[in-house]
């Protein structure tokens, strides 16, 4: 204990004895006063010594206790570090026990997860055509889309995937990365081709067939062709009598989607033969701005996406001369185009898009028996890790070559200048991550309720028409015809996500 200040002047006396007076001139004092005063001073001495040594005595205790409690204190100190040393690592492995990998095994909790996925995958293509029709390049879009969407990938691998103990039979993230599982790899990396391959198409298609009826078809074959794919390579553990009708309300959704587009476009000719704009189509059905309408002020950095017109007033949704203002901004000219393009490269984002899902399905289930016996099958996580890596490989790879051989008359462009281009990246940058969460949940709901259920996060044009109709003025203005068609296509949607989700079965995880 640390030692406490003494007041020492309670220890030493202090007054002296006083000599003895002399009574009558006898010697009742022998001393004399120098005798005295070496009395005194050798008195003095004698309780300063005392003092000393006292003084010696109290420091010499403190020092003592103070020695004590340091060693006590040291003691202490490697008894903690020896216990540490002997039982941290059972402390630590007991409190990772507790934290196993998250994994959704009831389908409760699968259901809400598509539920979410179905909000983001509808979502973000409305933020790249939003982009694409304020003149951005498509290219510039994917390039910063690509980066997000595959940190979304990393972010749940290194999270769901690795925090908390592996389970039986599925080892945590980075222990599978070591394992001897490239057949697996490959069928997931073989989805993320397919599916990069179509998500390319489909920003050239939203160009052409407007974002609704893009979605509504693509989604629809997703259903008919990949659900059948993954009911089957499931096991049949969906109830076949519930999933196959909702499959059928989807290929209805096709066949009104197509109805749907075909109505559109008539009104938006019949919009166009009736302006009296200053614009007018040419003989080619090319567009062509008059020449009260360009400016040879306005920027033309075609690079940076810059429209080399300027737009004297905003016009209103639905009208031709909106019509006629979309065109001149965007980036990719479609006006004079064949409908059958538009539709052709849709159909052929619908095939890739079809198979992406029964690819992954066979890489974390493996129903081919491709693995080893040993080799534990790719948790959904890792191999939706591998997945997005080639999703980005090839949607950086062909968005560089478009860069300089651009397609659909959008302007040449160069790495530098998307390097440059920080007009609407944010928006390009958050697309990627909602269509890399999009994509997991779906898959992590899938793996617990059955990839065929989870193909219900294909109406995802429910989401999608909404903001089509909210931020881009389709349907504007449009025939009743398009309007009845339009609402029979959405009430098929709504059918079928309820019938498919109906259909959910369970994934044993044992």
């Amino acid at each position: 204990m640390p030692c406490r200040f003494l007041h020492l002047s309670s220890s030493f006396p202090t007054s002296h004895k006083a000599p003895t007076p002399l009574v009558n001139g006898s010697q009742g004092d022998r001393h004399t006063p120098q005798t005295r005063v070496r009395g005194a001073s050798q008195t003095d001495a004698e309780q300063v010594g005392l003092f000393g040594q006292w003084q010696g005595l109290l420091v010499s205790g403190c020092y003592k206790t103070a020695m004590e409690h340091v060693l006590a204190c040291a003691s202490s100190l490697l008894s903690s570090h020896k216990v540490l040393q002997e039982e941290g690592p059972l402390l630590l492995s007991s409190i990772r026990a507790r934290l196993s990998m998250f994994v959704i095994e009831d389908k409760g909790g699968a259901i809400a997860l598509m539920l979410a996925s179905l909000l983001f995958l509808g979502t973000w293509p409305a933020v790249l055509t939003l982009l694409e029709r304020r003149g951005r390049l498509p290219q510039h879009t994917y390039l910063d889309y690509s980066l997000t969407n595959l940190l979304a990938a990393v972010l749940i691998a290194l999270t769901f995937g690795q925090l908390g103990d592996s389970k039986r039979g599925m080892p945590n993230f980075f222990t599978q990365l070591s394992q001897d599982n490239w057949p697996s790899v490959l069928f997931a990396m073989a989805g993320g081709v397919v599916l990069s391959v179509g998500n390319l198409s489909t920003q050239y298609a939203w160009a052409y067939v407007g974002l609704s009826v893009t979605e509504v078809i693509s989604s629809s074959m997703v259903v008919v062709i990949g659900t059948t794919l993954n009911y089957f390579l499931d096991n049949r553990i969906n109830r076949a009598e519930i999933l196959f009708p909702g499959v059928a309300c989807f290929l209805v959704a096709v066949i009104l989607g197509s109805a749907v587009h075909a109505s559109n476009a008539a009104d938006n000719e019949k919009k166009l033969s009736g302006s009296t704009n200053a614009n007018k189509l040419g003989t080619s059905g090319t567009f062509e701005p008059s020449k009260q309408v360009l400016d040879k002020d306005a920027p033309k950095d075609l690079e940076n996406g810059a429209s080399g017109t300027k737009q004297a007033d905003k016009a209103e949704a639905g009208t031709a001369e909106y019509l006629i203002e979309l065109e001149e901004r965007r980036s990719i000219k479609v006006f004079g185009s064949s409908t059958f393009i538009g539709l052709g490269i849709v159909f052929f984002a619908g095939v890739c898009f079809s198979l992406f899902s029964p690819a992954f399905n066979l890489a974390t289930n493996d129903q081919w028996h491709t693995l080893k016996d040993s080799v534990p099958h790719l948790v959904v996580y890792t191999a939706f890790f591998y997945f997005s890596i080639s999703c980005f490989v090839i949607g950086v790879g062909l968005n560089i070559l478009f860069l300089y051989r651009p397609m659909a008359g959008v302007p040449k462009s160069s790495f530098s200048a998307y390097l440059r281009d920080w007009n609407g990246r944010q928006w390009a940058l958050l697309a990627g991550l909602l269509c890399g969460f999009g994509n997991g949940f779906q898959f992590m709901g899938g793996q617990a309720a059955g990839y065929a259920a989870a193909d219900a996060v294909q109406a995802l044009p429910l989401v999608s028409t909404f903001w089509g109709v909210l931020l881009f003025g389709e349907y504007r203005k449009s025939s009743r015809k398009t309007y009845v068609l339009l609402g029979f296509m959405l009430f098929m949607f709504v059918a079928a996500v309820a019938v498919l989700m109906a259909s959910s079965g369970h994934r044993s995880t044992e």
